[in-house]
Formats: structure tokens, C-alpha cells, sequence
């Protein structure tokens, strides 16, 4: 495949190195200092555009995509007030695959947390809360990997309606915790507290390497295809 990416962080760095290991070709990449390169040759000549970059600007880069005729595969998070606009725009042809986490290990976390949800429904003894870490240079808070998972646990569980970010005193409103400290690339934790004991499931990312290779995978998954695409298209779990 020919693929382009649009920023070139330590994720964008670490995507280069993956797929050129997967045998595909780099043929341009996008930063702060070269948005010209939006309307090159090299640009529309990719297969798919593999986006990490930040919530600002994210958008922009999804629209000079679309206006390229570039599929987007992105895990930009923080941005998602703007889902609509995208949806309807794939629906006009573009072609757009999005997580809020491309690790398999995380996609196999969120399959777990809405099969445990579903039990604690019948179980209100529980309270739940969640908790999740980051490194400092992470801008959005909570992570989008906590609301995609606050957001099963609110659809499975009656007793929850809403989650917020910090301390809550409603019954009915799931807390998240963010913190953000060193270069921690991704902790969450999903805990169930009673009484008498405590249930968490936690999911430990060791690197970005395996958001890195999600992403990779999706690009591949995507060529050819139209319309807007997630996680759930590509895994059968």
C-alpha cells in the first residue's frame, strides 16, 4: 500500500516504522510545517492517510483529506462534537475509519467491559468508577478510550445515565479519574466496589506500539472500502 501520515509525533514515528516492516510505501508526510502538502501529487497518490495528531486540528486534516480524495484512518481523540459533519461526509463517498484506540489488547478490553457491565446491571450493591493515565503531553481528558468505555458501561448498566470527568455526588453519573503524569502511554481500570470486595479489570499499554500496529492493520483494511468504519468492522468479536 502507499500510505500517507498526517503527523509525525512519536505515533507518527513509530506508524512509519511498522508499515515499511509490513512492506508498504511511505509516500508523504504531513506536519505542522508543510500543510501545503495536502494538495501534492504524492498526498492524493496514497491508498489511505493514517492521522495522530491533535483535537484542534484534527478536523482540518480530515477535510484537506476528503478534499484530496484520501481514505482517513484516525485515532486523533477529543474532537468528536464534530462526528456528524464526518458521517455525512462519508456518506457523500469519503472514506473514514476511526477508534479511539486501535490496540487489539484494548479492543479485546472493551469486548470484556460491556460482557461484565451487563452483569453488574443485576448487581447494584456495586458502585463502578473508572480511572485512567496518561503521559502529560496528552491534551484531552478524559481519554477517548474512557468514554468509549463509560459510554458501554451507561448503555448496560440502569443505574448509570451519564458519566463525568472528576468527583461526583450523583448516583446516577459514572466518575472518571484522569491523570496525567511521565510518559505513561495508557492505563484504564474499570472498578466495581461493594462493601465486602472489589472487582477491577485494568488495561496496562507497555508502548505505542500496539496502537501503532492497530492502525497500520485498519489502513490495510480500509483500502478499497467506502464510508465510515470502526473497530467493530474490522474485529468479529
Amino acid at each position: 500500500m502507499k500510505l500517507a501520515l498526517i503527523g509525525y509525533g512519536k505515533m507518527g514515528r513509530t506508524i512509519e516504522q511498522i508499515a515499511r516492516k509490513r512492506g508498504h510505501e511511505i509516500v508523504c508526510i504531513i506536519d505542522i510545517n508543510n500543510q501545503q502538502d495536502f494538495a501534492s501529487d504524492a498526498f492524493k497518490s496514497a491508498d489511505a492517510a493514517i492521522e495522530f495528531t491533535q483535537p484542534a486540528v484534527a478536523l482540518q486534516n480530515y477535510r484537506k483529506a476528503f478534499e484530496a480524495g484520501v481514505p482517513v484512518v484516525s485515532g486523533t481523540t477529543g474532537w468528536l462534537e464534530h462526528l456528524p459533519e464526518i458521517k455525512a461526509a462519508c456518506e457523500k463517498g469519503a472514506t473514514f475509519f476511526y477508534a479511539s484506540n486501535f490496540s487489539l489488547g484494548v479492543n479485546i478490553f472493551f469486548a470484556v467491559n460491556r460482557y461484565l457491565a451487563r452483569i453488574m446491571n443485576d448487581f447494584p450493591a456495586y458502585e463502578v468508577k473508572m480511572e485512567e493515565t496518561h503521559h502529560i503531553h496528552k491534551l484531552d481528558a478524559p481519554s477517548g478510550t474512557a468514554i468509549s468505555l463509560a459510554q458501554d458501561i451507561v448503555a448496560a448498566i440502569d443505574r448509570k445515565t451519564a458519566w463525568v470527568e472528576g468527583k461526583t455526588a450523583e448516583h446516577n453519573e459514572l466518575e472518571i479519574k484522569s491523570i496525567r503524569e511521565g510518559e505513561v502511554p495508557g492505563i484504564h481500570s474499570v472498578i466495581y466496589e461493594s462493601d465486602v470486595d472489589t472487582i477491577t479489570i485494568t488495561h496496562d499499554a507497555k508502548s505505542r506500539a500496539g496502537f501503532a500496529l492497530g492502525a497500520v492493520v485498519a489502513a490495510e483494511f480500509t483500502c478499497g472500502k467506502k464510508g465510515f468504519l470502526t473497530m467493530q468492522d474490522m474485529l468479529n468479536f
